[in-house]
């Protein structure tokens, strides 16, 4: 597929005036699809790379809609989002279909197919930094992006000392709790997951998501200022691609600050041992040696946001604000 730079404008709001939706609760996806194909100043997305930096999610207020396929089931697909703006805050509707072709690259089938899922979130406009950051968790989503997909970063996966499926470092066991001490990085390339070339797959109830770079709506060609918003955490904060201008003028990507342990995991039944190699989270350390805080953000020209970036914890570590209850996942 190829990428076409789009400048999202300010749209109409209209039809999410008329959905009246409850952010954090469960929308109807189908719903959302008309009331955007319908709406005054659709814009197809399809493909599209953005180019706004703006930290402000009014600056997103829009109707959008993508057509895409399924690769795996060989169907096509329409994503919508609807964004609208008041004084305090922003409403993002999604029918969590992205902007791209999914399935494609996967080393085998998605347990469950894409599935259309109507979503509301929240996005604070000024949003602040906590007295401490909030730990990433399974029951809520880390981020939101303007394709209408959110990112997911922890994966359910962990070491197994009881397990008899063996894979690259060992057992591997799922329905992890979030502080367990071997939970599996999906990005690693040595987890045996199956995730698309977008760094995505789905959850039981059919939910794409992310776990690392969704491979869209930003690219190698950054504009003078850097990377686009791509989307927004639960805390509200921006997230950006991965290129930012440092202190220099220069426009690179923004670096971690995590990096592999030295040496090896400890053994025992409890333990996997073996090598830090990164196939587990907590075989990587903050270093504080790259550009960007331990949540992987940092402010640039007074602004804070979270940057994608070609090593763990590629999106996000931890969320540096609030997270906003629209973010919890929804029992369906």
């Amino acid at each position: 597929m190829s990428f076409r730079r789009f400048h999202l404008t300010i749209g109409c709001a209209l039809a999410a005036s008329v959905l009246l939706a409850v952010p954090g609760q469960t929308q109807n996806a189908q719903t959302i699809l008309n009331e955007a194909k319908s709406a005054p100043g659709r814009v197809d997305i399809t493909g599209k790379i953005l180019t706004k930096t703006s930290p402000d999610c009014a600056d997103f207020d829009v109707n959008y809609t993508s057509n895409i396929t399924d690769l795996q089931q060989q169907r096509r697909l329409e994503g919508a989002v609807i964004v609208s703006a008041d004084a305090d805050s922003c409403t993002i509707l999604s029918n969590s279909i992205p902007n791209h072709d999914v399935g494609g690259g996967s080393p085998r089938p998605f347990v469950t197919p894409v599935t259309q899922i109507g979503s509301a979130f929240t996005i604070p406009r000024r949003p602040r930094a906590a007295a401490r950051p909030s730990e990433l968790n399974h029951r809520r989503f880390d981020a939101i992006l303007l394709n209408g997909v959110v990112v997911h970063i922890l994966s359910a996966g962990c070491y197994d000392p009881n397990g008899h499926n063996p894979d690259n470092e060992g057992n591997v066991r799922v329905g992890c709790r979030d502080d367990d001490p071997w939970l599996i990085d999906p990005m690693s390339p040595l987890a045996p997951f199956a995730e698309d070339d977008h760094h995505g797959h789905t959850q039981p109830d059919g939910r794409y998501h992310y776990h690392g770079n969704p491979m869209a709506l930003f690219n190698d060609a950054p504009g003078p200022d850097g990377s686009p918003v791509i989307g927004y955490a639960a805390d509200g904060f921006p997230v950006y691609g991965s290129y930012f201008r440092d202190a220099d003028g220069n426009v690179r990507k923004a670096v971690s600050g995590y990096g592999l342990r030295s040496g090896n995991r400890p053994g025992g039944h409890d333990n996997p041992g073996g090598v830090y190699d990164g196939i587990y989270r907590s075989d990587y350390e903050f270093t504080g040696a790259g550009d960007l805080d331990a949540c992987n953000g940092m402010t640039v020209n007074g602004t804070y946001g979270y940057y994608v970036t070609d090593s763990y914890p590629w999106v996000l570590a931890c969320l540096t604000g609030t997270p906003d209850p629209s973010f919890n996942r929804q029992r369906r």
